[in-house]
């Protein structure tokens, strides 16, 4: 029953996703699949939107790479693992896809990423968080590209503890992203001498946060942590809004994990004066703008972190293929591992051996509603967090590939 339940399941996600299947098996063709939640909690953190950016990003390197054509496949893997799984293989034994990209969603990037490990394929994560990636669960053939967990804690919860927030009590996914964040960001509170009084666990695409929050404020914390992302997130800083948590300025939400399609969606009115770190702002500079402008024409939107990244990390690929001279895993994985990567995304970025590619990551604050001058004008920079602080060291990371 298990397995017709999977078989099901995936055929679902087709269903959903005809580009899934869009070329037949055998092709001679380069083929990258974009798996992500096209669907749930975290459709727009990266979904469809990180897709339309790995197309740009193979148009934009000429649609073919050592004389092939390069073609994307995408599906939904709906935020469950076995299903991610499931697809991954077939995308591997029958589909011929030679590296999976994007992955948001922590508990399914790790399951991938080991089926990789053993298929000797590349994965090139930008949508899931965990340090695990590239800590303990390493593996010879993946990459951690866009963020993670301990630069989302150096950069907003330092950024908290700096100026007083120095108690925590989280409000944490139940699952792999949200204990790594949770983690990660109270080893850096205490590490810089405040402490954590509480948390709680909530059910991925929770509804109702009331009695989390209600948790929270009785706690008697400074600082209420979201470790959690999406819609999630969202809906918890609506509801703390209700409750009032922030009103006599006695505590202060801190979104842990939002970006720029988040804020979109919760509006300005809510979001503002929030605390936020990405690894990428479309009004950065005129390279980030020519991107994100492309990407707006497109989509109607401008890109996050996320999208960003996955055009980053199809190009790098690309060009380590194209270094190559082949797909073959082995030979693809000691390119990615020497090239530098500089593009709009990463700014003299590089990747350690561990497979975590070190860049700068940005601290933000979100806009007041009459700061902000026109659509998608929402961030403030506050500061530049050097990729070598943003990220845990080689030997930090607790990767044994090397040791």
């Amino acid at each position: 029953m298990r397995h017709l339940a999977l078989a099901l399941g995936f055929a679902a996600a087709l269903a959903v996703n005809p580009a899934a299947h869009a070329q037949a098996p055998g092709s001679s063709g380069v083929k990258i699949g974009i798996l992500n939640d096209q669907s749930g909690v975290y459709a727009d953190f990266g979904g469809k939107w990180s897709v339309e950016a790995a197309h740009m990003a193979v148009e934009d390197f000429g649609g073919k790479v050592l004389g092939k054509p390069i073609d994307i496949v995408s599906a939904d893997h709906q935020n469950k693992p076995d299903l991610a799984v499931s697809i991954a293989r077939r995308w591997y034994d029958v589909e011929n896809v030679d590296a999976i990209m994007e992955l948001t969603t922590s508990s399914v990037a790790l399951a991938v990423q080991q089926l990789s490990k053993d298929k000797k394929k590349i994965t090139i994560t930008d949508g899931a968080a965990t340090t695990d990636l590239t800590g303990k669960q390493c593996t010879p053939y993946g990459f951690h590209w866009a963020y993670d967990t301990h630069a989302l804690a150096v950069g907003t919860g330092g950024a908290l503890v700096e100026n007083g927030g120095d108690s925590w009590f989280f409000i944490t996914a139940d699952y792999a992203f949200g204990y790594a964040l949770e983690n990660d960001t109270s080893n850096y509170v205490k590490a810089k001498g405040g402490k954590v009084v509480g948390s709680v666990r909530h059910p991925l695409n929770s509804p109702d946060f009331s009695s989390f929050i209600l948790q929270a404020q009785s706690s008697g914390a400074k600082v209420v942590g979201l470790a959690n992302a999406g819609l999630d997130t969202a809906n918890a800083i609506k509801q703390a809004a209700e409750f009032g948590v922030t009103q006599g300025g006695k505590q202060r939400i801190a979104a842990l994990l939002f970006t720029l399609a988040e804020v979109h969606g919760l509006g300005l009115q809510a979001a503002q004066g929030l605390v936020l770190t990405e690894g990428y702002y479309w009004d950065l500079d005129d390279k980030a703008r020519e991107f994100a402008n492309r990407f707006m024409k497109r989509t109607g939107r401008m890109p996050n972190m996320v999208q960003a990244g996955t055009y980053s990390s199809v190009t790098q690929y690309l060009k380590a293929v194209q270094a190559a001279g082949t797909t073959d895993g082995d030979a693809v994985t000691k390119k990615m591992h020497e090239m530098p990567v500089d593009d709009f995304f990463a700014r003299g970025g590089h990747v350690l051996p561990n497979g975590r590619m070190v860049h700068d990551m940005y601290l933000f604050q979100v806009k007041t509603p009459a700061e902000s001058k026109a659509p998608w004008d929402y961030y403030k920079k506050l500061a530049v967090i050097p990729g070598d602080q943003a990220f845990f060291s080689l030997k930090d990371s607790g990767c044994n590939l090397t040791q």
